[in-house]
């Protein structure tokens, strides 16, 4: 018998969520989260949960604009050093939108390690807007080369970070965002006081603040008081926004 072969793994779209294939006028892409090596396929169940709580609000809320929303399916849901995997798998999952939808806007929304993906990715031409929530990002390393923060040069971006995040350092992605507001006016950052990285003290506001932000990029509905007086603030001011406990049951535009 000849030697089995591994078959080559893909990457994939999930099911879709809001509109019909026929009236999709904006596509939201979620970039669960995994771990920095790893050949596993399957990312970590908080993560996939919370994908799902962000899928269904944001397909609930943008049905009427035409959102449609997939979760990315990676090949592995390791970073795997140089390969960074999940962000190439954001980059085809992006092309795959163009190839379903056509011309539609489109706005990545990853957790941990797809807020990684979703910020190195975000320079895909359909992209106009990315969203990072509790972003894995690399220690900061003088013999090595930054994160990158060009590629989002023309997108709106939001970071959302935890103050007692113990396996995502929150410092980091300040950092990254204060370069990226020195080529990109369009970033802003909040920070969520006392929670960790699952963000489940106030996961029902970070879920309202990401819809609200979402809906605001791809159809350009006004934003909420506190995010539009995040993108407008310098920094750090705009990169260290707090929160507010509640956020999302009174929203004032």
């Amino acid at each position: 018998m000849g030697q089995q072969r591994t078959p080559v793994r893909t990457a994939g779209l999930g099911r879709v969520f809001g509109a019909e294939p026929a009236s999709v006028c904006g596509a939201v892409l979620l970039l669960p989260g995994g771990e920095e090596v790893s050949t596993r396929r399957r990312s970590p169940v908080w993560a996939s949960a919370f994908v799902r709580s962000l899928g269904r609000r944001f397909a609930r809320e943008g049905r009427a604009e035409g959102v449609a929303v997939h979760t990315v399916r990676y090949r592995c849901r390791g970073w795997n050093g140089s390969e960074a995997q999940p962000a190439a798998d954001a980059q085809w999952a992006a092309d795959e939108v163009v190839r379903r939808y056509g011309d539609v806007p489109v706005c990545l929304v990853g957790v941990d390690v797809g807020g990684r993906a979703a910020l190195r990715a975000g320079g895909h031409e359909a992209v106009n807007s990315v969203v990072a929530l509790a972003p894995w990002l690399p220690e900061e390393d003088v013999a090595a080369p930054a994160e990158p923060v060009k590629q989002l040069v023309g997108r709106r971006v939001l970071i959302v970070h935890g103050t007692n995040d113990r396996r995502t350092e929150p410092e980091l992605s300040f950092r990254l965002a204060e370069r990226a507001k020195k080529v990109n006016r369009e970033v802003c950052r909040f920070e969520v006081h006392s929670d960790g990285h699952r963000l489940l003290g106030h996961r029902d506001e970070v879920v309202c603040l990401a819809a609200d932000f979402v809906r605001g990029a791809l159809f350009g509905h006004p934003v909420s008081r506190p995010v539009e007086d995040a993108l407008a603030a310098p920094p750090p001011i705009g990169l260290r926004m707090p929160l507010a406990a509640g956020f999302g049951r009174s929203l004032r535009h």
